[in-house]
């Protein structure tokens, strides 16, 4: 369901890659005898991103003409801002044994989800994508490690979801939305402006006050966390689940908020993921997106407000969606509250501030995080499910 007065996709037409009964039960028995390509977690997460419509206006993974112009200019071939290629790389052998306008099946395992049927084959310059995408060409980044390990040759092409990936039926199904699904709760709740916030990490002190305050300006808050790959030392999707249920059971209006799970897969391209993270949630129907501090980064390869500069490459018109840009925010003693450097007039002392690696250190100690930091229920979910996670 999408009303008149919903933000349009973008693009403008809402992508269903997913066939009626009848047409996924012949494309089943079609596989049979196709070739079979195994696809690795990203590509799985893709996969689901593409047939819901997440990833609107995509209908399958990029052919040349729109890699080669999201790679060097954040456009599609259409003109259309897009940020991130959405690609399926495969070895030379396998791309050998595959022609142009041949039907493959892309599986699971053993098991086949999706057929595509393969426009093109073409090679690429893995050092280019990691030069342009990420900003680097360091393999100790993690996306462009991914980039370096996969195949050489990438298909482009259509693909109809036969079955969905085996995490859309075990993992979190009462939050696994589709945009048409989202689209329709928000226009069920009369909200005409909707704000999205996508978090990777359990939700602290200043989150949720970057959150409330967006939440003043719009109907509703659509909270999309990450729950495709992500880093081995970053907190399981399953752990940040319960304490984001337990946060908003205690201290959110149950009627201005939605909790739903993004399936994308990190890719840590820190600015350009930015972009590609806000039109996902355009998709979802949201009109504005929080852009907070080092969005999407790792390590010391982005500045710290680059993710939220890159939007000033683009017109509002072209975006389509309202980015917040939020300063970073922290509990200051003398203030008694969370505040940035925008509205503190008080020195590092007087600031409570702890990075990644000690709140990841005190939580497998067991240790409780300051509740000036985090609130003391969340902070107990997540000792327990270290504790569980660790044996």
């Amino acid at each position: 369901m999408q009303t008149n007065s919903q933000i349009p996709p973008h693009g403008g037409v809402l992508v269903n890659r997913v066939p009626d009964d009848d047409a996924r039960a012949a494309a089943r028995e079609r596989a049979a005898t196709l070739i079979k390509i195994p696809l690795p977690p990203v590509n799985l997460a893709d996969l689901e991103l593409i047939a819901a419509g997440i990833v609107s206006p995509l209908t399958g993974f990029m052919r040349r003409d729109d890699y080669t112009r999201v790679v060097k200019e954040m456009h599609l071939a259409s003109g259309l801002v897009w940020s991130i290629p959405i690609t399926l790389a495969v070895t030379t052998e396998q791309a050998a044994s595959i022609r142009e306008g041949q039907e493959v099946a892309l599986c699971e395992g053993h098991d086949v989800l999706a057929v595509m049927t393969v426009a093109e084959k073409y090679p690429y310059d893995k050092e280019v994508e990691a030069r342009e995408v990420y900003r680097t060409t360091e393999e100790a980044h993690p996306g462009v490690a991914r980039v370096y390990r996969q195949g050489d040759v990438l298909l482009g092409g259509d693909i109809w979801l036969v079955d969905w990936p085996s995490a859309k039926l075990n993992e979190f199904p009462e939050r696994r939305f589709t945009p048409a699904q989202t689209r329709a709760m928000f226009a069920e709740r009369g909200w005409r402006r909707v704000v999205g916030f996508q978090t990777r990490n359990p939700i602290h002190r200043a989150h949720e006050y970057i959150q409330k305050t967006a939440l003043e300006i719009v109907d509703g808050l659509f909270i999309n966390p990450l729950v495709g790959e992500t880093k081995a030392d970053d907190i399981p999707a399953d752990v940040r689940m319960q304490s984001y249920d337990t946060l908003l059971k205690s201290y959110y209006p149950a009627d201005r908020v939605v909790l739903g799970v993004f399936p994308a897969a990190m890719r840590y391209a820190g600015p350009r993921e930015a972009i590609f993270h806000a039109m996902c949630r355009k998709n979802y129907g949201c009109t504005h997106f929080i852009v907070g501090r080092d969005h999407a980064g790792v390590g010391k390869y982005y500045g710290t407000y680059d993710a939220q500069r890159i939007f000033d490459e683009f017109s509002p018109e072209e975006i389509g969606i309202t980015p917040l840009y939020f300063e970073n925010t922290f509990h200051c003693r003398k203030c008694g509250g969370i505040v940035s450097a925008k509205t503190c007039p008080h020195g590092p002392e007087d600031r409570l501030s702890l990075s990644g690696t000690q709140v990841r250190q005190m939580l497998e100690q067991g240790h409780p995080l300051p509740p000036e930091f985090t609130r003391p229920e969340v902070s107990q979910v997540l000792i327990d499910g270290l504790r569980r996670r660790n044996g």
